[in-house]
């Protein structure tokens, strides 16, 4: 077997020799889709692109190669006109894959419509909810993720950390847009999970680093405000969030008192004035609470959760999320999953106060996985003998969030300051009700104490769907969430 360019630089780097500069390495494909009543003919670009920085002494210095897809529809004769969207996932760790051929590009995986996997191998077909007939569309994966890559000499470290994150993916937007003529076009960012993070830090960092103003910014499962999420001791914040998404839950697996059943909507806006007034003040209580308030809250507790009030009680009235995923359905011996809590899995034993896997996630990493290493390389013409990291846990396990120390990181100031100084800049933010890994009600919670002046609340749109992290894995909510995010790219390029 051919050795690897990749493995050979090593060895170099090993013995001392110095490693040839890296050069950007780009392949392009041409193809058609049909999405509604029209067929685009388009151009994917893939690749790599090379990350330089300033050096004393030799100029420029090559520091990380970018992993790249970018769909460009062909016969645009006014590229200024055109939309372009930036796309990225979460983690930190995640490669871009799953918006990528879950949702926006052109083609995507095949799951059943409620969007459970099907039998390996996994298949793609023609994706006809793309969002290419709106926006080019340009997928990045950042350092550590996908294909992306320190250079050989290069720590890989230096790049995972929150603020070195912004300034490597920044600066790929940056190259792109000049590269590839776009300066003119409208331009947004979608992010997932902590890619929304990314999106709403990149909104400051790309305004007052490179005078880049965005027209719009579309947060897939979004988390801005870390303390809505970390039920840590002495935060009671998450426990409040996190109801509704319990509630949601437990009513979508029928556990809940039938009256409760018969209506989700009605149900989960009893669980939020549940969880803003009484459980909110007799978690302010804390150990102030008399017997009664505390019998009171641990039963109601026990009706929006589908859990043993006895549980609830031994709980301290806190109910932490991956033990909610255990105990749920643990009369069944089963578990639920945390990105999409629809999701069922089988643990070993009943006991014990953790899941062994998050049936969530494993029905999607191998169809995605193998979907995309066969798609680059036979569709996209792609060669590359480097694995493509899907999910790094090495990555994710050495991000530092050094800038926040003694506080939790917060981009929801941040996304307000945008917005402040560039009030065109639009967002929409899909939210899933099965989403136990960044729960609605937390998004709601952060985009009502953003600060925003009011004259701006109309720059903000939100929406609901009854699935989980990934609700494009539903075909129902896959159909929806198209439509909303065409709304939402016409209305904020509409002048």
């Amino acid at each position: 077997m051919a050795e690897s360019t990749d493995n050979k630089e090593k060895d170099k780097e090993k013995k001392g020799e110095a490693a040839a500069e890296p050069v950007a390495k780009i392949v392009q494909t041409q193809h058609s889709v049909t999405i509604g009543e029209e067929t685009i003919a388009y151009t994917v670009t893939t690749g790599t692109m090379v990350l330089k920085v300033e050096d004393e002494e030799k100029g420029e210095k090559a520091k990380a190669t970018v992993f790249f897809v970018a769909y460009t529809k062909d016969g645009v004769e006014d590229v200024g006109s055109r939309p372009l969207t930036f796309s990225f996932n979460g983690g930190p760790g995640s490669s871009s894959v799953w918006l990528h051929l879950g949702v926006l590009g052109p083609r995507r995986v095949l799951f059943d419509d409620d969007g459970m996997p099907l039998p390996p191998p996994p298949r793609l077909v023609n994706n006809e909810y793309s969002l290419l007939d709106q926006t080019d569309l340009v997928f990045i994966d950042p350092i550590g993720t996908g294909f992306s890559r320190s250079v050989p000499g290069e720590k890989a470290e230096q790049f995972h950390t929150f603020s070195e994150d912004l300034n490597s993916v920044g600066e790929f937007i940056r190259l792109y847009v000049t590269r590839y003529q776009r300066w003119a076009s409208p331009k947004f960012l979608i992010g997932e999970s902590y890619g929304t993070t990314r999106a709403g830090g990149l909104a400051g960092h790309l305004q007052g680093r490179h005078g880049m103003y965005l027209n719009g910014i579309m947060l897939v499962s979004s988390v801005l405000n870390f303390q809505t999420l970390d039920m840590l001791p002495g935060n009671d914040l998450p426990y409040i969030l996190y109801l509704p998404a319990f509630t949601a839950t437990a009513w979508y697996h029928q556990r809940l008192h039938q009256d409760l059943q018969e209506d989700l909507s009605r149900t989960l806006s009893e669980a939020e004035a549940f969880a803003l007034n009484e459980y909110t003040l007799a978690l302010m209580k804390g150990d102030k609470l008399t017997a009664g308030e505390r019998d009171s809250i641990a039963a109601k507790l026990a009706r929006y959760t589908g859990l043993s009030q006895a549980y609830i009680e031994r709980s301290n009235l806190r109910i932490d999320i991956i033990r909610f995923c255990k105990e749920l359905l643990r009369d069944k011996r089963r578990t639920v999953g945390r990105l999409d809590s629809r999701y069922i899995g089988m643990d070993r034993d009943g006991v014990g106060e953790s899941f062994e896997y998050d049936p969530s996630y494993s029905a999607i990493q191998g169809t995605y996985t193998g979907a995309l290493n066969d798609y680059v390389r036979r569709e996209l013409n792609f060669e590359s003998d480097l694995p493509y990291e899907i999910l790094s846990m090495k990555v994710h396990s050495a991000w530092k969030y050094d800038e926040h120390q003694n506080q939790f990181v917060n981009v929801a100031e941040t996304l307000r300051s945008a917005m402040t100084q560039n009030p065109f800049l639009k967002v929409f933010i899909a939210n899933g009700y099965y989403d136990l890994a960044t729960p609605y009600f937390a998004t709601d919670y952060t985009v009502a104490h953003l600060g925003l002046d009011p004259s701006l609340h109309g720059n903000i749109s939100m929406a609901y769907y009854e699935a989980g992290h990934m609700m494009y894995v539903h075909i129902p909510s896959l159909k929806r969430l198209k439509d909303d995010l065409t709304h939402f790219i016409l209305s904020a390029t509409t002048r």
